[in-house]
C-alpha cells in the first residue's frame, strides 16, 4: 500500500529491546478543510530510512498494514493496526540532482 503527503513529525529511535528498534513517522494528507493524520512505524533497519527525508517534505509512504488481536485478563478482545513503513519515496536528499558538468575544452581558452 502507499499514502502521499507531508511530513508532520519524524521521532527518534527507540530501542524497545536489544534486538528491536522502532521509530514514528507522522504524515498530513487529504484536503485543507478536512486534512488526516496517519501515524506510521519503521522498524529494525527500517529506521534509517527516515534520515533521509524531514519535516515539510512531500513523500509517497509506502507501508503494510499489520492487524492483531490481543485478549486482556477479562478475554475480552481488542484489536490494533500498525502501519508498517518499508519504503519512502520522495525527501529533500532524493529531490536533489547534481549540477551538470560540462566538457571542457582546452583549445578555446580566454585571455581573462
Amino acid at each position: 500500500m502507499e499514502v502521499q503527503g507531508r511530513i508532520i513529525s519524524i521521532g527518534s529511535t527507540k530501542q524497545v529491546t536489544d534486538k528491536f528498534k522502532t521509530r514514528d513517522l507522522v504524515i498530513q494528507n487529504g484536503d485543507e478543510k478536512y486534512p488526516q493524520y496517519n501515524k506510521f512505524e519503521a522498524t529494525q533497519d527500517k529506521v534509517s530510512i527516515l534520515d533521509a527525508v524531514s519535516v515539510g517534505d512531500e513523500v509517497t509512504v509506502h507501508f503494510n498494514l499489520n492487524g492483531r488481536q490481543w485478549k486482556d485478563k477479562t478475554g475480552e478482545c481488542q484489536y490494533f493496526n500498525q502501519l508498517q513503513v518499508w519504503k519512502i519515496d520522495g525527501g529533500t536528499q532524493q529531490q536533489y540532482k547534481a549540477p551538470d558538468i560540462m566538457p571542457t575544452d582546452d583549445s578555446e581558452d580566454l585571455p581573462f
